[in-house]
């Protein structure tokens, strides 16, 4: 089976997750033929990830949120109007993804979460069929718990997530622990896509702490507290665009841009864990064992910090003061089930994308059949009718 990938760009999550898809499909005898990244002006596709994928890599321009004045949480209107004002270049994505869709010569589309693959469904209905996958399609399972509060946001993300999915055959729904599926909102509950690399690291307790942050004015905060605790030695990674590769403060504080085999060794090496809570390293602190902190850059990622604090990985924080990490870090216990339900994901994951593209393939062969019955009934009549009118 030949496999196109979609990517939402945002972030390290749906990057990393695309790479471990690679492996895990090449590992069951299928292809990955090309990889569609959705871009930023803000943020630069990492080494890591150009290094990683063994196919072409195409961006095209796409939605995405944009952070505050400070450069920390992300603001809802102003993202709102800046992607209202780029409409007529998401157009121009939309065209462009069909196209790729029809050429790559693709049986089967793997959107890790970009909403201008359900617009392209929506408008021109490919015949390739879909699965979506992301954490995010929990969002729409009737047992999933979402925090109380901001309801407006919550319903936004909601119908956001829907259109992602939009013509999709599957929605695997990618989880911290297991669950039912949700087989009337069409959902699959699957465990997190975690890399070889990271099941064969040797976790171990450091002196210093682990981080990561979307929005580079966390910095600011990070070199608060830093001043005030400056014997906690600090390992900081981030996605600063024109930043060196690594910025040395002083003895104790490091910032480092994103290099993936970096990032999991520090995290491996670690005591703890502070990051703006995306899912995937959130998984991969819970795999290492390792207690997180985690401070939301916007709703999505509320809704994943609430679940993993639901599933004892770590805590809530509204800014990144490490204290409140020092102190959880005291009582942390590590979920000792994690582990078992993320070493079942490829097994699962290659059965439920498998399992779309035949009933897919029967879906086609079924609407042909049903096709060339009645073309075949409509010309039997027409025939019928004309000998009749002959001989009449």
């Amino acid at each position: 089976m030949k496999v196109l990938f979609i990517i939402q760009g945002e972030g390290r999550g749906h990057l990393t997750q695309a790479l471990t898809m690679q492996n895990i499909l090449r590992n069951h005898g299928h292809e990955v033929v090309e990889a569609l990244v959705g871009k930023s002006n803000a943020r630069q596709l990492p080494k890591f990830f150009i290094q990683g994928m063994s196919v072409p890599i195409k961006q095209f321009e796409s939605p995405n949120f944009l952070p505050t004045a400070a450069n920390k949480r992300n603001n809802l209107p102003r993202s709102v109007a800046y992607n209202v004002l780029r409409l007529p270049y998401f157009a121009k994505s939309v065209l462009f993804l069909h196209r790729r869709i029809m050429e790559s010569g693709a049986d089967l589309v793997i959107n890790f979460y970009e909403l201008l693959t359900g617009f392209t469904y929506l408008l021109f209905k490919p015949g390739v069929p879909q699965v979506s996958i992301g954490h995010q399609y929990l969002f729409l399972h009737k047992d999933f718990t979402l925090p109380k509060s901001q309801p407006v946001s919550l319903f936004l993300l909601r119908l956001f997530t829907r259109w992602t999915a939009m013509g999709a055959t599957e929605r695997l729904a990618l989880s911290f622990r297991e669950m039912e599926n949700d087989e009337k909102a069409r959902i699959h509950v699957v465990p997190p896509l975690l890399r070889s690399e990271v099941r064969e690291l040797k976790p171990s307790t450091g002196n210093y702490l682990h981080g990561y942050m979307v929005n580079a004015g966390y910095g600011k905060s990070i070199m608060q507290w830093h001043q005030l605790h400056p014997e906690t030695p600090l390992n900081i990674f981030w996605d600063k665009k024109d930043a060196a590769e690594t910025t040395h403060v002083d003895d104790t504080l490091t910032f480092h841009q994103l290099s993936d085999s970096a990032f999991l060794q520090s995290l491996a090496g670690s005591k703890g864990y502070a990051t703006t809570a995306g899912f995937e390293s959130v998984c991969e602190a819970m795999y290492l064992g390792k207690p997180v902190m985690m401070v939301p850059a916007h709703i999505e990622q509320d809704c994943n910090a609430y679940d993993a604090s639901l599933s004892g990985a770590g805590v809530i924080a509204k800014d990144f003061d490490l204290s409140l990490l020092n102190e959880f870090t005291a009582s942390f216990q590590p979920d000792k089930h994690f582990r078992d339900w993320a070493d079942r994901c490829p097994q699962m994951i290659v059965s439920r994308i498998e399992y779309a593209s035949k009933m897919s393939v029967n879906h086609r062969a079924l609407l042909s059949a049903l096709l060339a019955w009645g073309m075949v009934k409509y010309y039997n009549s027409s025939f019928s009718h004309i000998i009749n009118k002959a001989f009449r």
